[in-house]
C-alpha cells in the first residue's frame, strides 16, 4: 500500500519565484499528508505558456537552476517535476524524479501536441520510444529519456500530456516492461466537456489497458491570458476511477492523494470527491477563475465594460459578479480583498460591494438606441452592485458625420450608407469607454462572440475595442441559454429584461427593425455550418450534402452557405485582430491560437459557384 497523489500548481510563465514557490508549498503539504509519491504538471517549473522563449538557451538552464531549489524539500518524498531540458541544442519537454533529495532521472515527451491550440514541434523535439540516454549536470550524471524506475518497491513510467492520447502511447511499452504506475504530468487546456474524456480516455482505459495504477496531473488556473486550465487530478486502478479533485479551484495549489494497494487493487482507498461535470456550471466555473486570475497577475485595478444591455455584454458582467463570489467564498474575503488590492473594511463582506469596486458599466446611447435595452443594461448592473454611468454619443456621430458629409459633398443616407452609419457609432463609442477604462486603471472587457467573429459581424476599434474578449470563444446561441440558465439557476434576477430581448446591434433607425439573424441568418444554422466547416474543415458542398437532410427550404440553406463561406474569407483580417480570448470550447476561430486562414484568399470562389 503505497499513498500516491497527483498535484496542480497555478503558474506564470518565466515567474520563478511564484513557480517555485507553488511547487516547494504543494511538496510540503504531500510530506504532511503522508504522500510517498507526487506528480505535479507537465512544465510546471517555467510554465507551459513560454511560447518562443522555449528557443532560447538561458530558459532550460534557468529552469534546471531551480531544480536545486526544490531538491532540498524532496527528503522522504518522491516528486516528478515538469521543466524545459536543453541537450545537444535540443530542447525536450521533461519530467525529473526526484526521490529522498536524489534526482532519479528526467523521462522525456514522446509525442508532441501540433493540433488545435498546440504549437509543440516548434520548440520541442519528440523524444525516441525506449531509448535512455544520460547527460552531465553539476558533475553529476543523471538518466535520460524513456526510463522505468524502481521507487517504493513499484516499477514507475511516464506518459506526459499528448502521450497519452495518441494510439500508439508509451503506455503500451510501459505495460509490457512491467510497470505498476504510470505518471502523466499534463498541461491540457480547459473545454467544456472535456474532463469526462480525459477521465475515460487518458486514465481509465489506460490503467484498465496496462493493468496499472495511472495518476493524471493537470495544470491550474488562466496561466498566460489565453488558456485556462482547470487543475484536473484523475487517479485510476484497472479500469476503477479511484480518486478526482473538485477542478477550477482558486488556490496556489491543490493536492489528492489516494492509498494504492498494488497487490490487492479492491483495497485501494481515496477521498470521495464529487466534480460537477453540468457544461454551465463548468464553463462559470472557468470564467470566473480565468478573469480572477487575469485580473491578479496584470495587476490591474478592475474591469471596464461598455454595457448595451444585450446577450453578450450581459455575459461579461454577470461573469465578473460569479468571480467576484466564487473567489471571495473560497479564499475568504481577507485573502481576495488582499490579492486584488481592495479595502476589506469598505467591502464589508458584501460580493455586490466587491463587485462594485472592480466592475464600472456604461450605457452608451444613440437615437437608435431603445429604453428598453437602457433598462436592461441598468437593473443588470444595479442588481450586481456594479457602478453603472450613462452618456449619449449623438454629438460625436453627427461631428464626424458633417466633416465627412463636407468631404464627399454629399449627405449620407441609409439607402447608400448603411455600413457607414452603423459602424460610426460603434466607433464613437470606443474612445470614451477607453477614456473610463485608463482613468481607472482597469481592463476593458470587449463583448465578441465566436459567432460574430465568424461572419465579422462586429465594427472593428468600434465593439471589439478591448484589452480582452472572455466570450470570444463562446458561440451566440450557447450564451443565449447560459443567461437563461444563470437568471434561473444562480438568481440573477436582474437578467430578466436581456433574457427576454432579441439580439440586435440597435444601430439602424427603429423602424427598419434590426436584428442580428434578419442581418445573417439564423444561429443554429451558422452554428451548425460553423461546426461543418471550420471544426471538421469540410467543403461548401460537402457541408450541403451533410446539412441538406432536414431542411425544406434547400436554395435557402444553400444562401445561407455560401453567405458564411464568403464573410468568414473576407473578415480574416478581423479575426487576427480580436483582443485576447479565452478557449472554452471544442472549438476557436482566434487565428493565434486555434484556426488559421490567409487573409487574402480566393473566399472559395469556385467551391461557391458550384455549389
Amino acid at each position: 500500500m503505497l499513498r500516491v497523489a497527483g498535484g496542480t500548481v497555478n503558474q506564470i510563465p518565466l515567474h520563478w519565484q511564484n513557480n517555485v514557490e507553488n511547487i516547494v508549498n504543494a511538496i510540503e503539504q504531500a510530506k504532511e499528508q503522508k504522500v510517498q509519491i507526487l506528480c505535479l504538471p507537465e512544465l510546471c517549473i517555467t510554465g507551459y505558456g513560454c511560447e518562443d522563449m522555449f528557443l532560447s538557451d538561458w530558459v532550460p538552464e534557468k529552469a534546471w537552476e531551480q531544480i536545486g531549489v526544490i531538491q532540498k524539500h524532496c527528503l522522504g518524498i518522491t516528486v516528478s517535476i515538469g521543466l524545459p531540458v536543453r541537450i545537444d541544442n535540443t530542447t525536450y519537454n521533461g519530467a525529473c524524479v526526484i526521490s529522498d533529495g536524489k534526482i532519479l532521472g528526467i523521462s522525456l515527451k514522446q509525442n508532441l501536441a501540433r493540433d488545435g491550440v498546440h504549437y509543440e514541434p516548434r520548440w520541442f523535439d519528440p523524444w525516441p520510444s525506449g531509448k535512455v540516454s544520460e547527460i552531465k549536470r553539476n558533475n553529476q550524471s543523471i538518466q535520460v529519456g524513456d526510463i522505468i524506475y524502481n521507487v517504493n518497491g513499484i516499477r514507475m513510467g511516464f506518459e506526459i500530456c499528448e502521450d497519452g492520447w495518441r494510439e500508439q502511447r508509451p503506455g503500451y511499452s510501459l505495460f509490457q516492461r512491467g510497470v505498476d504506475l504510470i505518471l502523466n504530468p499534463s498541461a491540457s487546456h480547459f473545454a467544456m466537456g472535456k474532463s469526462q474524456l480525459r477521465e475515460k480516455v487518458v486514465a481509465l482505459d489506460a490503467s484498465k489497458k496496462f493493468k496499472c495504477a495511472y495518476v493524471f496531473a493537470n495544470l491550474l488556473g488562466n496561466e498566460a491570458g489565453r488558456m485556462i486550465y482547470d487543475g484536473d487530478i484523475i487517479i485510476a486502478q484497472n479500469g476503477k476511477l479511484i480518486g478526482q479533485n473538485l477542478r477550477l479551484s482558486f488556490n496556489r495549489f491543490e493536492i489528492l492523494y489516494c492509498d494504492i494497494d498494488f497487490d490487492d487493487p479492491k483495497q485501494s482507498q481515496a477521498p470521495k470527491l464529487l466534480d460537477n461535470k453540468d457544461r454551465n456550471e463548468e464553463l462559470t466555473k472557468a470564467l470566473a477563475l480565468g478573469l480572477y486570475d487575469y485580473l491578479r497577475k496584470s495587476g490591474a485595478k478592475g474591469f471596464v465594460l461598455s454595457l448595451s444591455g444585450g446577450a453578450d455584454s450581459g455575459t461579461c458582467a454577470t461573469m465578473v459578479a460569479e468571480m467576484v463570489k466564487r473567489a471571495s467564498h473560497s479564499l475568504g474575503w481577507e485573502v481576495f480583498c488582499k490579492t486584488l488590492g481592495l479595502d476589506l473594511e469598505t467591502i464589508n463582506n458584501d460580493w455586490r460591494k466587491a463587485t462594485g469596486a472592480i466592475l464600472s458599466c456604461a450605457y452608451q446611447a444613440s437615437k437608435n438606441s431603445s429604453e428598453s435595452t437602457f433598462l436592461a443594461a441598468k437593473e443588470l448592473a444595479e442588481s450586481i452592485g456594479a457602478q453603472f454611468l450613462n452618456w449619449r454619443i449623438d454629438d460625436e456621430v453627427i461631428s464626424y458625420s458633417a466633416k465627412i458629409e463636407h468631404a464627399v459633398h454629399r449627405k449620407l443616407n441609409w439607402e447608400q450608407d448603411d455600413i457607414t452609419l452603423q459602424n460610426i457609432q460603434a466607433r464613437a463609442r470606443s474612445p470614451i469607454i477607453w477614456m473610463l477604462a485608463n482613468i481607472k486603471h482597469s481592463i476593458l472587457l470587449t463583448t465578441s462572440n465566436r459567432s460574430e467573429a465568424d461572419v465579422g459581424y462586429a465594427t472593428m476599434d468600434g465593439d471589439t475595442s478591448g484589452s480582452l474578449a472572455p466570450i470570444a470563444g463562446l458561440s451566440k446561441p450557447y450564451i443565449i441559454q447560459w443567461l437563461k440558465w444563470a437568471e434561473r439557476e444562480l438568481n440573477y434576477k436582474g437578467l430578466n429584461r436581456i433574457n427576454a430581448l432579441q439580439p440586435t446591434a440597435e444601430l439602424r433607425p427603429a423602424e427598419r427593425q434590426q436584428t442580428d439573424e434578419s442581418d445573417l441568418m439564423p444561429y443554429l444554422i451558422m452554428v451548425e455550418i460553423e461546426k461543418l466547416a471550420i471544426q471538421e474543415r469540410k467543403s461548401p458542398r460537402e457541408v450541403f450534402e451533410e446539412m441538406k437532410i432536414g431542411h425544406a427550404n434547400v436554395g435557402q440553406l444553400k444562401s445561407y452557405i455560401k453567405k458564411f463561406f464568403r464573410l468568414w474569407s473576407i473578415n480574416q483580417w478581423k479575426r487576427e485582430r480580436f483582443a485576447p480570448s479565452f478557449h472554452l470550447d471544442d472549438l476557436n476561430v482566434d487565428p493565434r491560437t486555434w484556426c488559421r486562414f490567409p487573409i487574402l484568399s480566393s473566399g472559395f470562389s469556385d467551391e461557391l459557384e458550384k455549389l
